[in-house]
C-alpha cells in the first residue's frame, strides 16, 4: 500500500544516509523502524478499529440547539423521505 509522508530537510537526509548505509529503500527502513517501535513500546493498547479508537470523543460534541444529531437518526430520515414521497405525489 502506498503512502506519502513529508519530512523536514534535516530528517530527510538522516533517512537518506541510513537507507545507504543499509543498502536498503528508505521505505525499508521506514518499515523496520516502526516494526521496531511497535516492538519495543508494544501494542496491547492500541485501538482494534478507529471507530474503538475515536470511541472517548463520541458523543461528547452537543450542537449549539443543545440536541444530539446522533440521536433518532432513523425517525428524521423516514421523515425526510416522507416529505420527499409527498412531494413526488402532487
Amino acid at each position: 500500500m502506498a503512502f506519502s509522508i513529508r519530512l523536514d530537510p534535516a530528517t530527510d537526509r538522516a533517512l537518506t544516509r541510513l537507507a545507504r548505509l543499509r543498502r536498503q529503500t528508505k521505505s525499508a527502513v521506514v518499515r523496520e523502524a516502526l516494526a521496531a517501535y511497535e516492538t519495543h513500546n508494544g501494542n496491547a493498547g492500541a485501538p482494534k478499529s478507529a471507530a474503538e479508537g475515536f470511541a472517548p470523543f463520541i458523543g461528547i460534541v452537543r450542537s449549539a440547539n443543545r440536541s444530539s444529531r446522533s440521536e433518532r437518526t432513523g425517525e428524521a430520515f423516514r421523515a425526510l423521505l416522507e416529505k420527499k414521497r409527498a412531494r413526488r405525489s402532487r
